[in-house]
């Protein structure tokens, strides 16, 4: 097969998959830039459609032959394409296809321990959260409101290919989600700068939903929430950035249910 070049109506799909979300919503697709992501995504038995590597894409062809090994259809781009595609601006010479992996709330709600971003708008901030969220064993990560398509590509690349590790739910109604939630059984607790009760002295081995707010703003009103929670600052700081709150908060979580809750 010819190389692809900028105008072959894959190609543009490509672009279009890379650039707008609702092409990303409609199509149930996505795209990956660069080798690593590939390679989780081999490892996580992803669904992938198709690997768009550079015709000068020698440096990635231990990782394109594993994805041809493994039945994933292989197209060359041609010189320059990849340049003109990619949303990085140093792009790598592979681009992969991937089938949309976010899940409906009904999967998620009977899982005990889930991180709810509401309106969080950075895409690196979404994607630290994911990663972070999968590191510490949370089992979903839900975006709902006004917060950023969890599939942009700069999301993906932040989350390290997170997304193929822990379920992702994209969108909704923050009180209508939460409600569900707690109809579960979790304790929707919700992140604020101060006070909230110390994160290190609330029970966290509780079936719980940590709840996070908007990078400006916080958390809206009128959330249906069962308590709040601060991370103790020491020093002269008013609030912590969210993804690094996100983290924070996961893995005291983990701390608490690894050996046996907090301190009060």
């Amino acid at each position: 097969m010819a190389a692809l070049g900028v105008r072959h109506p894959e190609v543009e799909r490509l672009r279009r998959l890379l650039r707008r979300a609702d092409a990303r919503a409609s199509e149930a697709a996505f795209v990956l830039e660069g080798p690593k992501l590939l390679s989780v995504a081999l490892d996580a038995g992803a669904d992938l459609e198709a690997v768009y590597v550079a015709e000068d894409g020698r440096s990635v062809a231990e990782v394109v032959e594993r994805a041809r090994q493994s039945g994933v259809p292989i197209r060359v781009l041609a010189r320059g394409v990849v340049e003109r595609v990619a949303d990085t601006v140093t792009p790598q010479p592979v681009l992969t296809l991937a089938r949309s992996v976010t899940v409906p709330v009904e999967a998620v709600v009977t899982l005990d321990f889930v991180v709810v971003a509401v309106d969080v708008q950075d895409p690196g901030n979404a994607g630290t959260i994911i990663r972070s969220a999968e590191a510490a064993g949370a089992g979903a990560v839900l975006f709902v409101g006004a917060s950023v398509d969890p599939l942009s590509p700069k999301t993906v690349r932040a989350s390290a290919g997170a997304v193929f590790q822990i379920a992702v739910v994209d969108g909704g109604e923050p009180a209508e989600m939460l409600d569900q939630l707690g109809a579960q059984g979790l304790w929707r607790l919700g992140a604020v700068g101060a006070g909230g009760t110390p994160c290190d002295q609330a029970d966290l081995t509780r079936p719980v939903a940590l709840v996070l707010g908007n990078e400006a703003h916080g958390l809206p009103d009128g959330l249906p929430l069962d308590g709040m929670v601060s991370i103790p600052i020491m020093g002269s700081a008013e609030s912590l950035n969210v993804a690094m709150a996100a983290s924070i908060l996961c893995y005291e979580v983990a701390r608490q249910r690894r050996t046996g809750g907090g301190e009060g």
